[in-house]
């Protein structure tokens, strides 16, 4: 006859003779402890209350728990139900509070600024000294939900934007570079293209050689005067022969005004915008 230990397992059989291990009948440990398999839950374990804790709405703020109560209750922002959403407030609040009450001091400020708006919406309103009607209690923290609701908005979309270091990473890629150098091939057209710029920069740069012209003052004082003699007048335009250039003119003019000084020849002129007329100095005999 087969007693119990025959139908075991060969594995469960071990186990069974082991002092201290419980009886099995499948090969499933619960946990390990020390790298030996646990196959029972301690009796004596014990666990904190607060040692797991699942938070399924993590808010940043007093700010961030008001608008998500309003948008959670389809609350209109502009017109608040104080009653209510105090009254939400103040539970969630009493929670943070059993919990950890550093955290839940600013949230504590938030609530006493909720009663507050509450309490001056029961009161009658008081008109300004000019007549106007007076500004809702619920006006500026209705103005700091909706500034805070466009910040966090912001914030979102810049947080989608992908991130190197937290959505992509920087690929690296580690190439091998060759002992023999290797050099790109060029085309036909790659050529006609440079040669093409060559030549238009070419065309840009134009160069002009300057010719020293030696010219006398003293040589061109002599042809005046030879232009004079013989003339009783000559018209101060005639003196000059803008065929030879500017040079040649600008030379003559100098040798006129020697002439003039050294008192060889005398301009004179009639009347004012009349023409200038050069003749040679009279000395008399």
């Amino acid at each position: 006859m087969t007693g119990p230990e025959d139908l075991l397992t060969p594995d469960a059989a071990t186990a069974a003779t082991l002092p201290g291990m419980p009886e099995v009948v499948d090969h499933v440990a619960v946990a390990r402890l020390y790298g030996e398999p646990l196959f029972a839950m301690p009796q004596d374990l014990y666990i904190p209350p607060d040692a797991l804790e699942v938070f399924l709405e993590a808010f940043e703020g007093p700010l961030d728990l008001l608008l998500y109560l309003i948008r959670k209750q389809n609350f209109n922002i502009l017109d608040i139900p104080m009653a209510g959403l105090t009254r939400q407030y103040l539970v969630y609040v009493d929670e943070i509070r059993s919990r950890n009450l550093e955290l839940a001091a600013e949230y504590l400020l938030m609530a006493a600024m909720l009663i507050e708006i509450k309490s001056r919406m029961l009161l009658p309103p008081r008109k300004t000294a000019e007549g106007e009607e007076p500004e809702d209690p619920r006006a500026a923290l209705v103005r700091r939900l909706l500034e805070y609701e466009q910040i966090k908005l912001a914030a979102a979309g810049l947080n989608e934007i992908p991130q190197i270091g937290r959505d992509v990473l920087r690929a690296q890629v580690y190439i091998e570079q060759s002992l023999q150098p290797r050099f790109p091939d060029v085309h036909v057209a790659d050529l006609q293209e440079a040669w093409s710029d060559i030549l238009k920069r070419a065309n840009l740069v134009q160069h002009h050689k300057i010719s020293r012209e030696e010219l006398s003052v003293r040589e061109h004082m002599s042809i005046v005067l030879r232009r004079l003699q013989g003339q009783k007048f000559v018209e101060f335009e005639d003196l000059f022969d803008p065929a030879r250039g500017v040079p040649v003119l600008i030379v003559t003019f100098i040798a006129l005004l020697e002439l003039s000084k050294e008192a060889l020849v005398e301009v004179t002129q009639a009347e004012a915008y009349a023409p200038i007329y050069v003749r040679l100095a009279y000395s008399p005999a």
